[in-house]
Formats: C-alpha cells, sequence, structure tokens
C-alpha cells in the first residue's frame, strides 16, 4: 500500500493515485460480488483508501461528472486542485468497500475520513448560497453516507450477536476520534461524534444512519438558515441518504 499513499495527507503523484487505481481494480474486477480478502489488509486498505477521502466521498456520491468519465480502468489519474484524482467504476468500489468493512477498525476509519470530507464540504459552501449550491453539498454527503450504511449493513447480515460486536467495535473507535474545534468543519465533526456519543448504546447503529441528517441540521442552524429553507433542505438530505441506501442493498 505504501506506493499508493501521498507525502502528506490527500496529496498525490499520478504514479500514487495510478497504484491505488490499479489494487481497486484488481480486488474488484470479476463477475463475483464478493471479494474474499486476506484479513490482514482490510485496516491497510481502509486507511489507503482514506487518504483519498475527496476522491472517494465524490466516487460515493456518484454526481461528478469528471469522476463519471474517468472511472473506466483504460482512464488515468487527472490533475486537479495540486493533486492527481483517482476514479474507479461504482460496482468496483463498492465490492472493495464490502471487503474492507468486514473489519470494524477498516469500516470506521472509511467512516471518520467520510465524516471529516463531509464536514469540510458544508464549512466550504459560501454564506450567501442558494437553490443548488446549497443544497447539493449536504444531499451528496447524505448520498455519500448512506452508501457507506448499506455496506455496514452487508458487513453486519449474517447474525445478530456478531452485528452488536461489530457495531460496538466500530463505536468503540468512532467515539475517541478527536477534532479541531477551531475551525468550522472541525466544530461541525465535532457536534456530530459528541450527538454519537451522548446515544445509548442501543441505539447508535440506528444514529449512524440519520448521521446526513444530523449534520446538516447543526450545520443549517450555525449558519441561522429560515425556517422553511432549512426544512426543505432536510427532507431533501433525507431523501438522497434513504435512497442511497435502498440502492446499495440490491
Amino acid at each position: 500500500m505504501k506506493a499508493t499513499a501521498g507525502s502528506q495527507p490527500g496529496r498525490h503523484t499520478q504514479a500514487q493515485a495510478q497504484a491505488m487505481k490499479d489494487v481497486i481494480f484488481a480486488l474488484g474486477w470479476g463477475q463475483s460480488q464478493k471479494i474474499e480478502l486476506d484479513p490482514a489488509l482490510r485496516v491497510p486498505l481502509a486507511t489507503a483508501l482514506a487518504d483519498y477521502a475527496p476522491d472517494v466521498h465524490e466516487m460515493l456520491a456518484g454526481l461528478d461528472n469528471e469522476y463519471i468519465v474517468n472511472a473506466g480502468d483504460n482512464k488515468s489519474p487527472w490533475e486537479a486542485g495540486g493533486t492527481y484524482h483517482l476514479s474507479v467504476w461504482n460496482s468496483v468500489l463498492t465490492k472493495t468497500l464490502r471487503a474492507v468493512a468486514v473489519d470494524p477498525q477498516a469500516y470506521a476509519l472509511l467512516r471518520m475520513a467520510e465524516t471529516r470530507t463531509a464536514a469540510g464540504q458544508l464549512a466550504a459552501v459560501p454564506a450567501d448560497a442558494t437553490g443548488v449550491d446549497l443544497s447539493l453539498p449536504p444531499t451528496k454527503n447524505a448520498r455519500a453516507l448512506g452508501i457507506l450504511d448499506g455496506i455496514a449493513d452487508a458487513a453486519t447480515s449474517q447474525d445478530a450477536d456478531q452485528a452488536r460486536k461489530w457495531h460496538a467495535a466500530v463505536f468503540d473507535r468512532l467515539i475517541t476520534e478527536q477534532a479541531d474545534q477551531a475551525e468550522p468543519a472541525g466544530r461541525l465533526t465535532a457536534t456530530w461524534l459528541q450527538e454519537l456519543k451522548n446515544t445509548p448504546e442501543q441505539q447508535r447503529a440506528e444514529r449512524l444512519h440519520t448521521q446526513g441528517v444530523d449534520m446538516a441540521r447543526t450545520w443549517a442552524q450555525a449558519r441561522t438558515m429560515d425556517e422553511p429553507t432549512r426544512q426543505e433542505l432536510l427532507a431533501k438530505v433525507e431523501n438522497s441518504a434513504r435512497n442511497a441506501h435502498e440502492e446499495v442493498k440490491h
């Protein structure tokens, strides 16, 4: 996995991004819906994917044209914003994430990377944004998180006792995470982590499914959004999360 990692988080050369793309395609290629991944590779692969968190976010959300047109195995990573970007077919990514998520530590790593990215997306929305400029970031977040919810369901579908243990390990990891509250994205992340921590243990799995809406609500309050705009926005976000979650089930 070392060949895929940048010298600083989220910054990659073309060779590093290509190496990551090759790894995902090598794993997710083929007809089988399930990948048998060596357990020792799950956390390292999750760590590598977390280093590409903005790219994984866009692939999960599935709405950015640049990521869609460059997803094929014959397409090279492209440069934008001072780094090379990675994209693979949605089916290949989902299969890889499912194989990784069997390990709760690996899933927690992926979930936390998406949480920080989602918070950054919300914090970057201009103060005067309206219409689609206002609603697209939180609905994309909810879509990405909804797909991760579906992946969690797949990881825990075998046995109720195993599912409880898996969720407990995920939450043990998440609630120890820290966020820098000196900036808006960190405050959004910290607020969500605190809400999760305050949720009774047996209700946390359910609470995870509302993460996209919870983060959007906190963000809307911080922006002192008027009530009709807020209600309309949260309805869109909830719908986005539900649709994404349903998609992964099929």
